[in-house]
């Protein structure tokens, strides 16, 4: 009985990747399978970086280049199915949580987590420049031990 759950819970996962996939209108290559599986196939959300994802790939056993993991998740925000997070210049995380929340950023740990959505409020933002429109507003906390 237990060899049966196990055998099946790589399955599910392969099924939420592809259903993700297809909500995103992503076409289910091998690669986007494999790397969607690591990110939604538990049914968890996920904060990674384009090195980290590489690295659970690696754990995992799927043969994947880091351009390719790169190209996957641009891929995935294009198709709208998770957010990159720009912490500073040269560290983005993509979020496979889609609403809008704000995040916490552990600056010993770099870790990006979420914060809880119903405690932030924003009173007013700047009106946007002429020709322009809001598209996101990304709330980055960052945190510090003291």
């Amino acid at each position: 009985m237990a060899q049966t759950a196990e055998m099946g819970a790589p399955d599910r996962a392969t099924e939420r990747a592809t259903e993700w996939l297809q909500r995103g209108g992503l076409r289910p290559t091998r690669q986007r399978i494999a790397l969607a599986s690591l990110l939604v196939g538990d049914g968890e959300d996920r904060h990674v970086t384009a090195e980290s994802l590489f690295e659970m790939a690696g754990c995992a056993q799927e043969k994947v280049s880091l351009a390719t993991v790169y190209n996957t998740l641009r891929a995935f925000c294009d198709a709208g199915l998770v957010n990159e997070i720009v912490v500073d210049g040269a560290r983005s995380y993509f979020d496979t949580r889609i609403d809008d929340h704000p995040h916490f950023y552990w600056e010993d740990s770099a870790i990006l987590t979420d914060a809880p959505k119903e405690e932030l409020e924003l009173a007013r933002i700047p009106t946007p420049p002429k020709g322009t429109e809001v598209s996101r507003v990304d709330v980055v906390i960052r945190l510090r031990r003291s």
